[in-house]
């Protein structure tokens, strides 16, 4: 995975069978973004990749990015886990990172609802 993409340029971390995800990826055509698609399941993030998004996000709490209510969560006994097990689970885990999660230049926003990005877009 890349870390920079050109400016006005977003990149989304896409599930195609997610309609948060496929909602969030019209959006930004809808308002003329040029999207760089990562299917975040197939090129998982690293957990540096991780951290660069957690300080996009403005937090540092892996659980913005956490998809606690997979069953993978629960199996892995992750509801008590310190910050370095949960970036580890999330890094070697992919299905447990939220989606869709939109970067545009600095920042980054959980598009939950998709409409979410519009803060990114100025909107």
């Amino acid at each position: 995975m890349t870390n920079q993409h050109p400016p006005g340029r977003a990149t989304i971390w896409h599930n195609p069978r997610c309609s948060k995800s496929r909602g969030a990826l019209a959006l930004l055509g809808e308002h003329g973004v040029d999207a760089d698609v990562v299917r975040y399941l197939d090129d998982a993030p690293d957990r540096a990749r991780l951290e660069d998004v957690l300080r996009r996000l403005g937090t540092d709490d892996p659980r913005v990015i956490t998809r606690t209510g997979e069953a993978g969560y629960r199996e892995l006994g992750l509801a008590d886990a310190d910050r370095d097990t949960l970036l580890d689970a999330l890094a070697a885990n992919p299905i447990l990172i939220e989606r869709p999660i939109v970067l545009i230049g600095d920042r980054a926003v959980v598009a939950r609802p998709p409409e979410r990005l519009l803060e990114l877009l100025g909107g």
